[in-house]
């Protein structure tokens, strides 16, 4: 089995067997994790624009 299909399997499995409920759960996982992940890109770009703007301005 392919690495997605086993996912999907363990959702189904997790939903006992409704293909829609694991399809459901899946999509939410998967929406819940890109909110994070754009969450820790926006938060690591704002660190990186405070740096620039509370760092020294280096030397010419």
């Amino acid at each position: 089995m392919t690495e997605a299909e086993t996912i999907a399997l363990a959702y189904r499995r997790a939903a006992r067997g409704d293909a829609w409920t694991a399809l459901v759960r899946a999509i939410e996982d998967a929406l819940s994790d890109l909110a994070e992940a754009e969450h820790r890109s926006l938060r690591r770009d704002r660190l990186v624009s405070r740096g620039y703007v509370c760092g020294r301005r280096p030397n010419a």
